[in-house]
């Protein structure tokens, strides 16, 4: 055997070319012959093989005779013409280049000595093919690919173009490592081709994409250029056949991406859906990049009357306004019309019917031991938790069996004490919620109460019925205005709150007006002015306003100490973060400032502000250094204030939320943290897991829940219980309710524990199993800002429950700011005239398509309904008929469907048949 012979198949055996067993027994013996052959390579050659090695080096051996020329072009042509046809199993090199491949080298030679002209370039266009089995690191594919005859790049085959596009990655990521297109010779060596411009480096791939876009290669083709940082050019390649994949794929980079890159990804990812007039996917891509402006842009790009109407809806479930002179999509802008739909899928569900508190709790199951004993819990105490339970229970459905109709003696509002009073009379306006007419006329006769605390109460349910509602005539502001500057605090603080739900991410400049005074009044409490700074977070929530924010900062820098130590004071943090929210690096000058202040709040307001800012962007270093801050062993009685350390936690479930693999993470960090962790920490996990899986009641998530609700440190218990009812608000969950149940039996003689034990029997049955506090919406992809702000501001008031909610505290009406989080989980569709109208759909588990090929399956293990129908936060509808067609590509909320045109004809054929 010859020497060079000897190195092939020694080549050949590295290369380690995998065979696959053949399921047919019968050709078994054949097969693994040829298997041999090819494991083997040239030390057992066929004849076949034998023969094409020979022409091969007699085809090199042509090019090296010097002494005629005119014999290269017909070599090189059977070279190429050798190298295209060869055939070989997907997982081997093809044969022609395991043969060339000793005389790699040569050719290399042959081609430096040639001189320029035809004959050089193709040549160079072999050895570019040859380099894919010769990798040696130098990219050379890329090299001779420039000096050959720059052919179609697709026209060597797929594999080419794949290490084609690989070692332009490199090419360029080297280039970028010394500085774009260096000439200088320190930075030349380590590029294979320093002569090309970067320039030229994207023009081949760009030439490259097509070719991806064509042969299915979607992801490649995103990848190529977003390591090119040229993605924008991305839109120039697309068609109707391509945009659907290309857009799924490169929008679930986004959270993986970091900043401004994030950004740019979804601008790429509008520009393509709006070429193809995809124009409900690309106001949910203006939604998501939250810009207001881009919004109205692409409601104004589109002509259809009957798209506009479904962008309207998808906008006004986001909470965003624009003006517009259509009164039909004011109507829908302003969420008018929710009520009255949301009472049709009651009557539908046949959930009309109001529950008692009793229904819920079921006290009848649980044993005699806890009725001998409710004796001694504070009757006071119950009542108010029954209050909460009412009115989460039978939110926005109109009616009740404690609150409505009944006897001005004998009401229920009686049977409270003091801010009991304020939530009983606050109730109303969860029970009357979105029905803002009807609610006032209910509501208004409270507001002529002698007693402050009712009045307070009303005023408060003015602003909550009005949550997420827009009413021409600003009732809420009329009629809460006047209370702003009042001799009682109490109805202060319920004026400032409701003004704050009423308009929450409505940007109202009137109300700014009337509370940011509040706020910079060192005379006032830190309650009100807190308060109202979190009011104007909720209003201007992730609109990065300068004046409110520096008001804010200017009053912490002029409060004294003692203020500043008020358990309000961490409100007013919350304030401040909500301005920011989702901006992330926009709060960068706002943490400076908090810096300079010397004062422990300062610390906790700046950790609060960053949370908000990363909210749902899955910031893998915001993450870490929130835990970094969780590593910090305090000591309270030291007088070291650690309370910062609780929202880290808890900023840990808000960045990580919204994205699969961040959120199995994060839950795996809190079990640490609850090993490791100070008892502020371990106090904030249960708070945490809470918001991080709202409504979606996980088995694991509640079995951690349940394991920590019988924790030793009782506020660790307490919040747990909290919490297993945000996991399973509003999904009637029966496991969960069981679990709470023999919670009640269990905590029967602590008062503060069954108080919240009975708030979350209230949050599982929330709106009868028909409303959800999730965030999140749109399949996933939008988190609504005003539902996390109201989330947070409930968890804030968690970490100090007993100053807020339990004990001897006089602040539990912070419980209502779960309104602004509450929306119905239902699929409603619509005819052409905005009626409601049953279809059938599939409604089944979501299954992540993304990259997959083919067309699979959206849901998996679905069940066959008629509309309007409820939706898990982890299922996903599709239409089960053909008659119609959505409007929306989102079967979530309110879906406009329009007539199938092809659906009759076809009906009509079978009929005739």
């Amino acid at each position: 055997m010859t020497k060079d012979e000897k190195k092939d198949a020694d080549v050949t055996m590295a290369e380690g070319d995998k065979v696959t067993a053949p399921k047919d027994a019968k050709n078994a013996k054949d097969a693994k012959k040829e298997d041999e052959n090819e494991l083997v390579g040239c030390l057992h050659p066929s004849e076949e093989d034998l023969t094409l090695k020979e022409e091969l080096e007699m085809l090199v051996e042509r090019l090296k005779e010097k002494s005629n020329p005119s014999l290269y072009k017909p070599a090189l042509e059977a070279l190429r013409s050798l190298i295209r046809t060869s055939t070989s199993s997907m997982t081997s090199v093809p044969k022609p280049l395991k043969f060339l491949r000793p005389h790699y080298y040569e050719l290399q030679t042959l081609f430096e000595s040639w001189p320029l002209g035809e004959n050089k370039s193709s040549l160079a266009d072999i050895i570019s093919v040859l380099a894919m089995s010769y990798d040696d690191g130098k990219r050379d594919s890329l090299k001779y690919r420039f000096l050959g005859a720059s052919e179609p790049v697709g026209s060597w085959g797929h594999e080419y173009v794949r290490h084609l596009a690989s070692e332009l990655t490199l090419e360029y990521n080297a280039r970028s490592e010394n500085g774009g297109d260096a000439e200088a010779e320190a930075a030349s060596a380590k590029l294979a081709i320093p002569q090309i411009p970067t320039a030229d480096l994207i023009k081949l791939a760009l030439e490259i994409v097509p070719f991806f876009l064509k042969h299915n290669a979607e992801a490649d083709a995103c990848d190529l250029l977003l390591e090119l940082e040229s993605l924008d050019k991305l839109s120039e390649y697309i068609d109707k056949d391509t945009y659907t994949r290309v857009c799924g794929y490169i929008f679930s980079m986004v959270p993986y991406v970091a900043p401004p890159d994030d950004i740019s990804i979804l601008k790429t990812v509008r520009t393509i859906y709006r070429k193809q007039e995809e124009w409900t996917q690309s106001i949910l891509t203006s939604l998501r990049i939250n810009d207001l402006d881009l919004v109205k842009d692409d409601y104004d790009s589109c002509t259809d009357s009957l798209t506009k109407k479904q962008l309207a809806f998808i906008a006004a479930r986001q909470q965003v306004f624009f003006e517009t002179d259509d009164e039909e999509i004011t109507e829908i802008l302003n969420n008018t019309k929710l009520s009255e739909n949301f009472m049709a899928l009651a009557r539908d569900l046949n959930v009309v019917e109001a529950k008692t508190p009793e229904d819920i709790y079921k006290t009848h199951l649980e044993n005699s031991r806890a009725g001998n004993s409710s004796s001694n819990v504070d009757s006071a105490r119950q009542n108010l938790a029954s209050t909460f339970v009412n009115a989460f229970v039978n939110i926005g459905f109109g009616s009740d069996k404690l609150m409505m109709n009944t006897e001005e003696g004998n009401s229920w509002i009686y049977k409270n004490k003091d801010t009991g009073m304020m939530s009983a009379a606050a109730s109303l306006g969860s029970i009357l919620l979105w029905d803002v007419e009807v609610g006032l006329t209910e509501i208004d006769k409270y507001l002529y109460s002698t007693d402050d605390n009712i009045k307070a109460g009303a005023l408060l349910a003015i602003g909550l019925v009005s949550s997420g509602v827009r009413h021409e005539s600003d009732p809420a502001l009329g009629l809460l205005s006047e209370y702003i500057s009042s001799t009682s605090s109490i109805l202060r603080v319920a004026a400032i709150i409701g003004l704050g739900i009423a308009y929450a991410g409505s940007a109202r400049e009137e109300v700014q007006e009337l509370l940011l005074p509040l706020v910079s009044d060192t005379g006032l409490t830190m309650e009100l002015s807190s308060l109202a700074a979190l009011s104007l977070g909720l209003i201007y929530v992730g609109t990065s306003n300068g004046d409110i924010a520096s008001t804010i900062l200017q009053t912490l820098m002029e409060r004294d100490d003692d203020a500043l130590k008020s358990p309000y004071g961490r409100f007013m943090g919350v304030g401040l973060g909500l301005l920011f929210l989702g901006k992330q690096d926009a709060s960068e000058a706002t943490l400076e400032t908090l810096k300079v202040i010397e004062n422990p709040l300062a610390k906790l307001v700046a950790v609060i502000v960053d949370i908000c800012s990363f909210v749902g962007t899955g910031n893998v270093l915001k993450i870490q250094s929130m835990l970094h801050l969780c590593n910090d062993h305090l000591d309270p009685a030291k007088g070291e204030d650690d309370s910062f350390q609780a929202f880290a936690v808890i900023g840990i479930a808000l960045i990580a939320m919204g994205e699969d693999v961040g959120a199995e993470m994060a839950i795996r960090s809190f079990n640490h943290l609850m090993h490791y962790g100070e008892p502020v920490i371990r106090r904030a996990v249960p708070l945490a897991l809470g918001v991080l899986c709202a409504s979606n009641p996980l088995v694991n998530v509640l079995d951690i829940l349940s394991k920590y609700s019988h924790d030793n440190d009782s506020d660790v218990a307490l919040n747990a219980v909290f919490a297993m009812g945000l996991v399973g608000a509003g999904t009637n969950n029966a496991r969960l309710a069981q679990m709470l149940r023999q919670l009640a039996v269990y905590y029967s003689k602590n008062p503060n524990v069954l108080f919240v034990v009975r708030i979350a029997q209230g949050l599982v049955h929330m709106g009868k199993g028909t409303v959800t506090l999730n965030p999140y919406h749109s399949n996933k992809t939008l988190l609504s800002p005003v539902a996390i702000s109201g989330l947070l501001t409930v968890l804030t008031a968690f970490t100090d429950a007993k100053s807020f909610i339990v004990d001897k505290a006089t602040a539990q009406y912070l419980l209502f700011f779960l309104i602004p989080a509450t929306y119905p989980r239902f699929l409603m569709t619509l005819d052409e005239n905005l009626k409601s109208i049953p279809v059938t759909v599939r409604v089944g588990q979501a299954v992540e398509t993304v990259g997959q090929a083919g067309r699979p399956k959206t849901i998996t293990g679905f069940q066959t309904h008629s509309t309007p129908v409820l939706l898990a936060y982890s299922e996903r509808a599709e239409l089960a008929t053909e008659e119609y067609l959505a409007v929306g590509t989102t079967l979530e909320g309110f879906v406009i469907l329009k007539k199938n045109p092809n659906w009759m004809e076809e009906d009509k054929k079978d009929a005739a048949k």
